[in-house]
This record gives C-alpha cells, sequence and structure tokens, in this order.
C-alpha cells in the first residue's frame, strides 16, 4: 500500500514523504512476483531486472544514508566490490525475494534513523569526488534515484505479466 505524500507538510515532512511514496512504488512493482519472475532481465545488454533494482537500491540507500549522513564511512559494500562494481545488479542468481527485501528494508529502517534529526542545511561529503551536499540535497537525489528506477522498473513490470501502472 503506497501512502501519498502530504501536501501541506512542511520541508521534511514532504522530502520523506515521497522518499517513501517512491519506495512503496518500487515494492509495489514487485509485489505478486516468483523470485524467477524478479529476476527476468531487460532486453540485452541490460542486466536490470526487478531483484536487481531492489539490491541497487540497498547499496543506494547505505551508501547515501548510512555512510554520509550518519557517518559510518568504513560501512561495507553489501553486493558490490572493486572487482565487480555491478554485483547487485549482475548476481541476482545467487539472491531472491526474502533475502533481497529484508537487506533492502532494512537499509530503509537504518537509513531513516540515520537522517532522523539531522538538520536539512548539515553538510556530507561525497566520496566519489571532491564534493559536499547538504542533507536536502540528499533527500531529493534520492527521491530522483528512486523515481528513475520505478521507471525502469514499469517496464521491467510489464514485460514480465502485462501489469502496468502509474
Amino acid at each position: 500500500m503506497r501512502i501519498e505524500p502530504p501536501v501541506d507538510g512542511d520541508e521534511r515532512s514532504t522530502l520523506e514523504g515521497f522518499l517513501d511514496y517512491h519506495r512503496q512504488t518500487l515494492a509495489w512493482k514487485c509485489e505478486g512476483l516468483t523470485d524467477e519472475q524478479l529476476r527476468t532481465r531487460a532486453l540485452p545488454p541490460s542486466t536490470m531486472s526487478l531483484l536487481g533494482l531492489i539490491r541497487h537500491m540497498a547499496e543506494v540507500e547505505r551508501g547515501w544514508f548510512r555512510r554520509r549522513v550518519g557517518g559510518q564511512t568504513d560501512l561495507p559494500f553489501i553486493y558490490v566490490t572493486s572487482e565487480d562494481p555491478d554485483a547487485d545488479f549482475d548476481r541476482v542468481e545467487e539472491d531472491g525475494r526474502e533475502g533481497a527485501f529484508k537487506m533492502w528494508e532494512g537499509e530503509i529502517a537504518a537509513a531513516r534513523e540515520a537522517a532522523a534529526g539531522v538538520p536539512l542545511d548539515t553538510v556530507v561529503h561525497r566520496t566519489r569526488e571532491p564534493l559536499t551536499v547538504s542533507v536536502r540535497w540528499v533527500y531529493f537525489h534520492m527521491i530522483e534515484e528512486y523515481a528513475r528506477h520505478n521507471g525502469h522498473a514499469d517496464l521491467l513490470r510489464e514485460r514480465i505479466d502485462g501489469a502496468t501502472g502509474e
């Protein structure tokens, strides 16, 4: 079940509401599918699958909220390695709904905890390039990340069983 973001909330509740809405949308796109269906790839050369999207978003939640906002800089990656930077998408055969969703939902809970009470103007450091961004920017980026991948999820779901939706 998706909860609409507030239409008259303050800035933080609006950002959190939109992020949660997009998280719920990704879960909805995966609803009722078997592990095999969740592993169904897009057309080559893409290795994207719904299960891969769930795994990828667990990594992204961890990276932005726990590592950067929460300051847990030595927290290891979940799936990816320096030798296999796309393992979140590429190695879905070794995972299923139960494990991937448990990890993703755990990272969402940890992300909420890491961001709780941190002012939106707080600056965090982006590690891939020498850049500092605000926590507000992190929320906007995460909303954008989910929105983009939810578009991918729409196409993947339609390919699997013809289901479409907003």
